[in-house]
Order: structure tokens, then sequence, then C-alpha cells
């Protein structure tokens, strides 16, 4: 199991290998295998990246967002036109269902409102405005509205974790309370972590999944 240290530079190589994102203006701190990421970045869609890149490195345990979104002059946008070009963005994206997502722009702050019938749509909707100049943030508030018999989910989620081969399904135990999802037991990576909330989320009919899940390097 590596040290604090040695993860930090694990973390911080990553950052520098992502093309995307700008490393020198990112700071990381790391305790208990939790690490804090700060600094500045230029767009919201640098900023997730920057998570992203931090969360899938072997031995973090978790990841807190202390990173500030800070504009230059050419990506600032007043809010009227940050909404127009997420509302267009949304109608030209085929997965996500017409006329079911809504925005509201707030001093740079996007806020998805609606409902659709998939997960995964709700993540398409999020997807296609990430990247749309002048956005500091985002709130999903998109429901996923359930479409089939709840007594299909668990099984159906324990079945896809057993075909996953990045996933030992035996250490995941899916419990389920109406819609929600319960996932809990042991992972060997944040990855895995991710992956078994990915799937669980996927599956049809779930409207929420409760992550108490607990990642083991053991």
């Amino acid at each position: 199991m590596e040290s604090d240290i040695e993860l930090q530079k694990v973390v911080l190589n990553e950052l520098e290998w992502d093309p995307s994102i700008n490393a020198s203006r990112i700071g990381v701190s790391m305790e208990d295998g939790i690490a804090t990421l700060n600094g500045e970045v230029e767009s919201y869609a640098e900023k997730v990246a920057a998570l992203h890149a931090a969360s899938r490195v072997f031995g973090v345990r978790g990841v807190a967002d202390e990173i500030k979104v800070r504009l230059p002059d050419y990506n600032e946008q007043t809010d009227a036109d940050i909404a127009r070009s997420a509302a267009n963005a949304l109608a030209w994206t085929a997965t996500v269902p017409p006329d079911c997502v809504k925005v509201l722009v707030e001093n740079g702050w996007l806020t998805l409102e609606g409902e659709v019938n998939w997960q995964f749509e709700k993540e398409a909707a999020e997807a296609a405005v990430r990247s749309l100049r002048g956005i500091v943030g985002i709130s999903n508030d998109v429901v996923v509205r359930p479409i089939v018999d709840r007594l299909e989910v668990k099984s159906r989620i324990e079945d896809a974790l057993e075909r996953h081969a990045h996933i030992d399904a035996k250490r995941v135990k899916v419990e389920t309370m109406g819609t929600k999802i319960i996932l809990r037991g042991k992972v060997s990576s944040c990855f895995e972590r991710k992956e078994v909330e990915r799937i669980a989320w996927a599956t049809p009919g779930v409207t929420e999944v409760e992550d108490d899940l607990i990642v083991d390097l053991g």
C-alpha cells in the first residue's frame, strides 16, 4: 500500500498526463488516501476532468473538491447566453429526450431540471452542457422516472456485476428500498467503486443509489 506522499505524486502525474488539464494551476494534498484538489481552472469542464483524473488513480479512496472556476475574459457569458446555448445543446443531443430537461442559470451556475426515463439520459444532459463557455458549475436535478417492475431491479444489478471483468461481485451486496438501491461491501479501488455505482444507476427503474461501499486496499 502506497503512502500518502507517494499517492500525491501519482495523482500529480495523472493530472499532468491529461492534456485537457493545466496541472500547474492545481494543487493536491493527501491524507489517509483522500485526495483534496485545490487551485483555479479556466472552465467547469477542466474542473470535472481533474476530479475524474484523481479518482481513477489506484489507491485513492476518495476525492475532495476545492477547485474554483475562474473564467478568463474570453469565456465569460451572460446568463441568458448560457441558457440559450444550453437549451440548444440539449435539443441537439440525441440521447436526451426532447422537451424533458429545462435549464436555469444564475451567475454562471447552470441547473438542469425535469424528468427522464433512464439514468443515462440524465447523465447525457449534463455531458451535453458541461463544456459550454461561461459555466462555473452544474446542478443536475433531473429526476429519473421508474419504468419497470422493482422486483427485477436487484437481480439485474447482481447479474451485471457478475459479468463485469473488473468487479469482484462476491464482495458487493445489493439492497433495495423501493426504487432506491443501497450498495454495501468492499471494493479494491475508487475505479471499481464507481463502476459498481454506474451499473446500479444504469439499471432501469432505479431512481436513487446510496453508495456505502468501502475501498479496501488490503
